[in-house]
């Protein structure tokens, strides 16, 4: 496997985004079987918009499990990461769209592949050389991928990455509600960057409201970044000295899949070469219009890597 591209970025390369987690399919009502699963779309956006990105995760040793493992490949992606289960599948996904283009999961994995990773399993090396290290919280549902999701963050962190963490609640996937927020605040104060949906905020705090205040009470001290995306009406940011909002961009939205992917695969893609962006108002407010545009682009089209945008068309849509 082509896994041995992991230079430390001297040759003036971009900075390289680690993105740890599950891939899937996702099967959506007029469409064929598509990929997805959140940190393999971070992963993607981050290369189609010029960055460098490796994924790491297992998937099933099955015709959809190769699939997916070309896909990345197709698109840029370091597959160093990448292993494969003969005993279990690549998970799929339903989803059906509601007429306001949200989504409605239901989920086929028991157990499947990703689940089943293990700690020797993971690609150290790669981890090490990340710049970024990204990961969602549906991997901590079961071992032995929780320890391993454990340790890849350790890992990442020893080799001076900054820890990106976007929760993405899928509450079907886990045993309660409880058991969700319990886990996904379980590695809360671990991370340097946290985004979150208004939905997500609204289920870690139990208050209905994205006021600042709300919002400020999942703050942690070691926190450089925390982004709260608000849909159509854009993102607000909150860093150790200024906080703010940045307006979105209006489209025409058909499917919402992949919104917040495309969003944070901007960010992360953006800091993974510039962490100066963490302390500076000015060009933190540009990243986060362009990751605006990236996200808004993505809900115009079907599907989520499909629609993941290059860098000249979100420009275009920033421009217009």
């Amino acid at each position: 496997m082509a896994g041995t591209r992991n230079d430390d970025g001297a040759s003036g390369e971009s900075g390289l985004v680690v993105s740890f987690g599950e891939m899937l399919i996702d099967f959506v009502p007029t469409v064929s079987g598509a990929p997805g699963g959140a940190p393999a779309n971070v992963a993607i956006a981050v290369s189609r918009l010029g960055g460098r990105a490796a994924f790491v995760g297992k998937l099933g040793d099955d015709e959809f499990g190769h699939m997916l493992a070309n896909i990345l490949r197709e698109n840029g992606v370091v597959d160093g990461g990448i292993c494969f289960d003969t005993g279990a599948r690549t998970a799929l996904a339903f989803v059906t769209l509601r007429a306001d283009g949200e989504r409605e999961f239901m989920f086929y994995r028991n157990p499947s592949a990703d689940m089943l990773l293990t700690e020797a399993e993971l690609n150290l090396d790669l981890i090490r050389s990340a710049k970024i290290f990204h990961y969602g919280s549906i991997s901590l549902i079961t071992e032995p991928c929780r320890s391993a999701h454990l340790r890849a963050m350790e890992v990442a962190r020893e080799g001076g990455a900054l820890l990106s963490y976007d929760p993405n609640l899928r509450l079907a996937l886990w045993p309660s509600a409880e058991e969700a927020r319990k886990q996904i605040m379980s590695i809360w104060n671990q991370a340097d960057i946290i985004k979150v949906s208004d939905v997500e905020l609204e289920f870690l705090t139990g208050k209905d409201s994205v006021e600042d205040e709300v919002a400020l009470s999942l703050w942690h001290p070691a926190l450089s970044l925390l982004l709260v995306t608000l849909g159509e009406k854009g993102c607000k940011y909150y860093t150790k000295d200024f906080k703010g909002s940045v307006e979105g961009i209006p489209v025409k939205t058909i499917d919402t899949t992949g919104a917040g992917d495309a969003f944070i695969g901007s960010v992360v893609r953006k800091i993974a070469d510039d962490q100066s962006t963490l302390q500076d108002e000015a060009k933190l407010r540009e990243v986060l219009r362009f990751a605006n545009a990236c996200g808004a682009i993505t809900t115009t089209k079907k599907g989520a890597i499909p629609a993941l945008p290059t860098v000249a068309e979100a420009l275009q849509i920033l421009r217009e």
